[in-house]
């Protein structure tokens, strides 16, 4: 699998979509420090508030849709260059195949992740806002870091719609339906049970307490689980021509 992986990093090196990916993830911070700055709030704002709208709007807003197009072109690539066929003869395993491919979306998650937290101290920097210490900057990392491993794992529906429909389009039209239903929930007491809603929630430490907690790690980690293995089953029998 380390084959694998690695020749995965070599195909991102050759190709824009890491680099439109990463203009991508900077739309978030830049949104919101420079609508910030531009209304100049009275009392100023403090850091602590930028990183939780850029972490708020990267998990429901910007994310999703960015993290599902980087998700339908990972696992879509093979099958629109058609290659995959004679990948699979070298012989590889088609499970070692599919846990690289999650493995590269992780480490490409965490990286937009990042660089939407970067982006958000450094435009915080030069905006001259207050309140950064460094246990803020260790609190925000958290919660970046929390929220992005949230997005990960509800990426497994979009893969499978990926390798189903071998599209980009629908996979990315899903992610637009979660959006949406991210923003039109936004402000219902019931956010906490829709799994996207809820990881954004957790990230940030906002969780409503209508419900236990527990439903909505629970629903986030049955729509992973389901996703996750409706990949396998589906990609481990699917012939490939």
């Amino acid at each position: 699998m380390v084959n694998l992986l690695f020749t995965e990093i070599l195909k991102l090196k050759r190709s824009t979509m890491f680099l439109i990916s990463i203009i991508g993830s900077a739309v978030a911070p830049f949104m919101v420090v420079v609508a910030t700055y531009i209304q100049n709030p009275t009392p100023p704002v403090q850091f602590e508030e930028l990183f939780y709208q850029t972490n708020l709007y990267t998990l429901l807003v910007i994310g999703v849709p960015l993290y599902g197009v980087v998700t339908a072109y990972l696992f879509n690539r093979e099958y629109l260059e058609d290659t995959l066929k004679n990948l699979l003869t070298i012989p590889v395993s088609r499970v070692s195949f599919i846990m690289s491919k999650l493995l590269l979306l992780f480490i490409w998650i965490m990286v937009l992740t990042f660089v939407a937290w970067s982006l958000t101290l450094i435009l915080g920097l030069l905006t001259q806002v207050d309140g950064l210490s460094s246990a803020l900057i260790v609190e925000s990392i958290k919660q970046f870091t929390i929220g992005g491993a949230f997005i990960f794992m509800l990426s497994t529906p979009v893969i499978l719609i990926a390798l189903v429909m071998k599209n980009y389009v629908p996979p990315i039209v899903f992610t637009i339906v979660v959006t949406m239903l991210n923003v039109m929930g936004g402000t219902s007491e019931h956010r906490g049970l829709f799994p996207w809603s809820a990881a954004g929630d957790i990230a940030n430490g906002t969780l409503l307490p209508t419900y236990p907690p527990e439903y909505s790690y629970i629903g986030i980690a049955a729509t992973s689980i389901i996703g996750f293995v409706a990949v396998i089953v589906y990609f481990r029998r699917v012939d490939v021509h």
